[in-house]
């Protein structure tokens, strides 16, 4: 069973930087395709980012030129670069790897991001 950890949430100010790792503690990190979601109080777990099998990566409309997913499949980690932080990104952060065959999802356990104005 693939474990995730993700580590690097914390308090910034608006304005800021922060850069969240998902690592696992097995598989192989470029065959699966890997989500950043985002959950606010009150609200569903939304996708903000996402590093598909061939490395193209999608985001969602609200963080675009401002978060960058990447993915080092030697160290079998994703990474989200967050960059000029907005209260409104304030939330719990979690990873996601979706593997085809067997169709199967992990989580990692979330890692809270604090943005003040």
């Amino acid at each position: 069973q693939m474990q995730l950890v993700e580590s690097g949430g914390g308090l910034v100010q608006a304005g800021g930087s922060v850069r969240l790792s998902c690592t696992a503690s097995s598989g192989a990190f470029s065959r699966y395709r890997i989500g950043w979601y985002r959950q606010r109080p009150g609200n569903e777990r939304d996708l903000v980012a996402q590093i598909l099998i061939n490395s193209q990566t999608d985001y969602a409309d609200s963080v675009k030129g401002r978060f960058t997913i990447s993915r080092d499949s030697a160290k079998n980690t994703v990474y989200l670069q967050m960059d000029n932080l907005k209260p409104e990104d304030t939330a719990v952060y979690y990873c996601k790897v979706e593997i085809m065959i067997p169709r199967t999802d992990y989580w990692g356990q979330g890692t809270q991001v604090t943005v003040s104005s």
